[in-house]
């Protein structure tokens, strides 16, 4: 391990760090030392849910036949990105340490708008799903309001708002109603596929960028003396990225149809839109100063005050991105079962993302968590929702199980907190 010693000091990096500070550049033995010590103080971000879904992987694997076939792995994909998409909406609202009871019954009560402006309006896809998006702002706009302006628990608030949107379900759709999803577009996102070719093109492009964006930041810390991980260790993280997108893509590829005379290949568009939704969050939360001052409220709101920060404009903004992704959750939710009724989102929608959310390692108490936490998550349950299925136990077995790691999760992190806060972390 070497250190280097900038004397000219100079202004803050974001990261808090000083140009005139003692810079350690460690080697990847250290780096990975430095991993450890950070688990032993509780600092384990998504590594439990990892561990849990190679368990889960392997438990059904060896239970059921079909469970690691090409198809029923593209149906679990299909699956999961209703449940990864609403727990990426709730993520900023978590970080504040906050909840939203209704983001379920508010994404498809946009699903409900975008599906009656196609169906008993004549009007286009665009059109129908941005006036839907819409609906996912007025309803966020309202929640965050309450909360920041008027000092209403959100508990409370969102909890009036996933009754009172139910009732408006039911009132545009009626008892036992549904409005059809049939848009080929918007149902194409469950069950259509992107082209082979296009697949590769993409894996490709993401892999090319997230190494140019990890060079760039690496040099950049090197340049101003900031502390920085060693070289091998980006390299093997974009070699990391590249097989697990080499080995996803030529799995999707593959013809998965029962039927030979009728193939069954490419990437499942719902895979794309999560993969996508990621990476924008991905990049708001780390690389813009929204994300920062989510993290910064989340932290410690009033601390973040006192830095000039808006406290109640971040917590407002954070309402409506919740609700607008979570009408893209609605969106998908739809176009998977390929209608929208009363009950849509009501259900356990709602309790799958959050539960998603913690799995995947976004603390409970505010100021904890990253997008990914809510992908990982998302596919945590999704793998028990249809590994479970496909072994034809009873529904309450389901319930059983998912409640059980749910808990588990939420005391992994409640025992995460205690050992940072020992730690003085």
């Amino acid at each position: 391990m070497t250190t280097e010693t900038n004397q000219q000091p100079s202004a803050a990096a974001d990261d808090g760090s000083f140009a005139g500070d003692t810079v350690t550049t460690a080697t990847l033995g250290t780096a990975f030392q430095d991993y450890i010590n950070r688990l032993r103080g509780g600092d384990m971000r998504s590594l439990p849910a990892i561990l849990g879904l190679i368990v889960l992987v392997v438990i059904f694997s060896f239970a059921s036949d079909t469970f690691t076939t090409r198809l029923n792995i593209a149906n679990l994909m299909t699956q999961a990105g209703p449940i990864c998409v609403l727990a990426l909406g709730l993520i900023p609202v978590l970080l504040l340490g906050e909840i939203d009871l209704s983001a379920g019954v508010a994404g498809s009560t946009g699903a409900m708008a975008t599906s009656l402006l196609i169906v008993d309006h004549g009007q286009g896809w665009t059109v129908a799903t941005l006036a839907g998006l819409a609906v996912g702002v007025v309803i966020g706009l309202a929640i965050g309001l309450l909360v920041a302006r008027l000092g209403i628990p959100s508990f409370v608030v969102t909890l009036a708002f996933f009754l009172g949107l139910q009732g408006v379900m039911l009132k545009f759709i009626g008892q036992g109603g549904s409005v059809r999803f049939n848009n080929e577009v918007l149902r194409g996102l469950a069950i259509k596929n992107i082209d082979p070719t296009a697949g590769w093109i993409g894996a490709a492009i993401i892999v090319v960028v997230f190494a140019v964006v990890s060079l760039r930041t690496f040099r950049i810390q090197v340049a101003q003396g900031l502390q920085h991980p060693p070289f091998s260790l980006v390299l093997i993280r974009i070699g990391l990225l590249a097989v697990v997108l080499i080995a996803l893509v030529g799995f999707m590829n593959q013809n998965r149809s029962r039927n030979p005379n009728f193939p069954i290949e490419g990437v499942p568009q719902m895979l794309i839109v999560v993969v996508a939704l990621l990476i924008l969050w991905t990049f708001i939360l780390t690389r813009t100063r929204y994300g920062r001052h989510i993290y910064a409220v989340g932290g410690n709101a009033e601390a973040a005050r006192r830095a000039g920060i808006n406290v109640r404009r971040i917590r407002t903004s954070a309402f409506i991105c919740c609700s607008t992704m979570a009408v893209v959750s609605g969106l998908l939710l739809a176009a998977n079962t390929g209608k929208v009724s009363p009950g849509s989102g009501g259900g356990n929608a709602l309790l799958y993302a959050v539960g998603a959310a913690v799995i995947g390692g976004t603390s409970l108490f505010g100021g904890k968590g990253r997008a990914v936490d809510a992908v990982i998550g998302g596919l945590v349950i999704a793998t028990i929702i249809n590994g479970l299925l496909l072994l034809n136990n009873a529904a309450w077995i389901n319930y059983v199980v998912t409640g059980g790691v749910l808990l588990i999760a939420a005391g992994v992190d409640a025992i995460s907190r205690r050992r940072r806060s020992a730690a003085g972390v």
